[in-house]
């Protein structure tokens, strides 16, 4: 098949520094004519004398842009647009497209923008008209595929931040328990929900060296990537303090001055841990800004013990224990704010002090008691997107009621 008209070839300019554009005229004079006036505006022309070489030639190559004779015999212009715009190929289905028309009618204008045309020209065609459509048309096509291409650095970005975030959600799955502890004589139940793939809320446990189980939970700032980075050295900071201390005060203060000493008090994670005695009892709370701890005693009544010092990485300063005597049937509640923030039909969050009033459980196990709190709290299916990531874990000692 013929791909290009020698007689018109002179008028072809060079196809790696000009826009290219297709002329498609069963007229040979017309041809010229336009191939002349492209040629002294700067374009590269190429040439065909009807719609069935004109497929061929756009789908071997695709020009910047199609100058379409709307009579022709064989396929006509507004047969050879509905071909272009129904191909599979973005590259051939989205060429722009001027419509050249005798008939300077409604009706015909009306029938080239049907047929596909972004734009018509009428014969004779006056060149600066020309120009200025084809100018336009071009522009609009730079615009297009600019955004293209935006759209596709976006999507990959996002493709990108999808598969970070599933490799910090692994990562942060296994810094998290995913079996409570088993404990004689002790219940423990725990929830960690994300707002995201991935949250800044994390806790765990750990024995001491005088044998106490330390319950722990931190919550550090945003969500995403960074805030698993965060919780990912808060358990390091707990685990590798608990080697070098022995009491709560010492451990909190040294996680404290490490994460001070990382971050320069440019950033910060509010913290609670809880040292219990598994045989007696007895323990001890340390708080670093973070909700207070919750206690359920077995004859029904609640208690709550706040956090005295602030949260880790603001400050040096020192840490104070508070002891907490654990009977038969009594639990506590370890939590982030994400509990805070939500009500089971409320859009406002709720203070401490009312959220103590509002859990008065009676619940036979550690996991009865936090499905109970829960749902009060941080119900699995709100009306409204979650605003916070919801972390929690119930310890209960069992016994009577």
């Amino acid at each position: 098949m013929q791909r290009r008209v020698p007689s018109e070839s002179k008028v072809q300019m060079s196809e790696n520094t000009h826009p290219e554009i297709l002329v498609v005229d069963d007229d040979g004079m017309s041809r010229r004519v336009l191939a002349r006036l492209l040629n002294a505006a700067g374009y590269n022309c190429l040439v065909s004398k009807d719609g069935s070489e004109a497929l061929g030639m756009i789908h071997e190559r695709p020009p910047s842009l199609l100058l379409l004779d709307f009579d022709m015999p064989g396929p006509n212009g507004a047969e050879v647009l509905r071909r272009l715009r129904s191909d599979n190929d973005p590259a051939v289905a989205q060429i722009p497209a001027i419509m050249l028309t005798a008939h300077g009618s409604e009706q015909s204008e009306v029938s080239c923008l049907q047929a596909g045309a972004d734009d018509f020209v009428t014969k004779p065609v006056n060149a600066s008209v020309l120009r200025a459509r084809i100018e336009t048309q071009l522009r609009l096509r730079s615009m297009r595929q600019q955004v293209e291409q935006q759209n596709d650095e976006l999507e990959k970005w996002r493709r990108d931040l999808e598969r970070d975030l599933a490799a910090a959600r692994l990562t942060q799955q296994s810094l998290i328990p995913q079996k409570p502890l088993v404990m004689p004589g002790w219940q423990v139940a725990t929830c960690y929900r994300p707002v995201i793939q991935v949250g800044g809320d994390i806790y765990g446990w750990l024995r001491m060296k005088d044998g106490r189980i330390l319950f722990w939970i931190a919550d550090g700032t945003g969500h995403g990537a960074a805030a698993a980075l965060l919780t990912t050295l808060a358990k390091l900071l707990f685990h590798y303090g608990s080697i070098e201390h022995d009491t709560p005060t010492s451990l909190m203060e040294a996680v404290n001055h490490d994460f001070r000493s990382i971050f320069g008090a440019r950033s910060f994670m509010t913290a609670m841990c809880v040292a219990l005695d598994p045989g007696t009892g007895h323990a001890a709370m340390v708080g670093a800004g973070h909700p207070p701890l919750l206690i359920f005693r077995h004859d029904g009544t609640t208690q709550s013990i706040g956090s005295v010092a602030p949260p880790l990485g603001l400050k040096q300063c020192k840490f104070t224990e508070t002891p907490v005597d654990l009977k038969p049937g009594d639990a506590f509640l370890l939590y982030t704010d994400g509990i805070l923030r939500w009500g089971k039909n409320e859009r406002r969050g709720r203070a401490p002090d009312q959220l103590e009033k509002v859990l008065r459980p009676s619940a036979s196990s550690a996991e009865a008691l936090l499905k109970q709190v829960l749902a009060q709290t941080a119900p699995e299916n709100p009306p409204n997107p979650a605003p916070d990531d919801v972390a929690a874990i119930v310890v209960r000692r069992e016994g009577r009621q």
